[in-house]
């Protein structure tokens, strides 16, 4: 099998060049000590305030504007985010996208997705089945097909919020990052120092960075819970693997921690996100991540194409 290269200093360096005037600079917030139930304060980047809702709009805009979009537009599986941001990118193009999701998609994420204006197909019950037929339907016809994670561009576009970080947190010390592919992983780990700890959320039911640190090779797990459809994808990416493996710390956080977090950016600041962004604040809040003293940690929230209604549903 051929390795997928990893993108370089330049390939990102082009990515903010190319993307940054149609990226927003998404704000960090600074939390006051005993908010969210932590005692010291941390920073909340707050890329759930992204162009279509989360990072994801990052890879998919480097991807298409890096290699230029055919006549058949732009096409995507996606548990939801992905797809959201390819139709957005296909939008501000003036191109068309066909876009796959699996049936574990929330409602509000496919919603958004038609009011992007793109097709929307519902195939199979998990990111897995989407990027299947996704990829059967790409061979038929002439579009570019835009991978959430596995790719050097989408890598490389993610890193920009990397990128952003270094600027906006001076004399930062640990990230911690959702993973479900390990796209964003990757792309902090390639655009932070490395003096910086990079530390991968899951929640326990869509856990495939940690089983594949755990084994020392990518393996598949069984994705469910309340991360399903966003944090859903089977197996790692390998090119995320190639770089996260030795890298990055492996932290999971069960689903009623991930609620509480949800429900304590709603209720203390005002923030309506999804679960696969509340992770990493259910990290700190748990004490599966305890920071040191004096420790400048940021909590990358990383999307917010959610109902937050569904907050106040016992």
């Amino acid at each position: 099998m051929t390795r997928i290269p990893v993108p370089t200093s330049a390939d990102i360096a082009a990515a903010v060049e190319r993307c940054t005037p149609l990226l927003r600079r998404t704000p960090v917030l600074r939390t006051t000590p005993g908010d969210l139930g932590l005692s010291e304060s941390v920073t909340l980047k707050l890329e759930s305030l992204q162009h279509a809702g989360s990072f994801k709009a990052r890879g998919g805009l480097n991807t298409a504007l890096g290699l230029g979009v055919p006549t058949g537009g732009l096409i995507a599986a996606s548990g939801g985010n992905h797809g959201i941001a390819v139709a957005r990118t296909a939008r501000v193009l003036g191109v068309k996208a066909e876009i796959f999701v699996p049936s574990v998609s929330s409602p509000a994420k496919i919603d958004r997705l038609r009011a992007q204006g793109a097709m929307v197909n519902i195939v199979g019950e998990l990111y897995d089945d989407a990027q299947e037929a996704c990829d059967a339907r790409a061979a038929s016809i002439d579009a570019l097909k835009i991978h959430p994670y596995n790719a050097p561009l989408t890598v490389a576009g993610q890193a920009t919020l990397g990128v952003e970080l270094v600027d906006q947190v001076p004399s930062l010390d640990t990230v911690l990052v959702a993973v479900g592919g390990g796209g964003l992983a990757a792309g902090l780990r390639l655009a932070l120092p490395s003096s910086v700890r990079v530390i991968a959320v899951e929640t326990e039911a869509c856990n495939s960075f940690q089983a594949a640190s755990a084994a020392r090779e990518l393996v598949d797990v069984s994705p469910a819970g309340v991360g399903a459809d966003a944090l859903g994808a089977r197996r790692l990416g390998e090119l995320p693997w190639s770089i996260l493996a030795g890298t990055t710390e492996s932290i999971v956080v069960d689903d009623g921690s991930v609620t509480d977090a949800r429900r304590d950016l709603w209720s203390q600041y005002q923030l309506a996100v999804e679960p696969a962004a509340a992770v990493t604040l259910a990290a700190l809040q748990t004490g599966a991540y305890r920071p040191e003293p004096g420790e400048r940690v940021v909590a990358v929230v990383c999307g917010g194409n959610t109902d937050p209604t569904d907050l106040f549903v016992s």
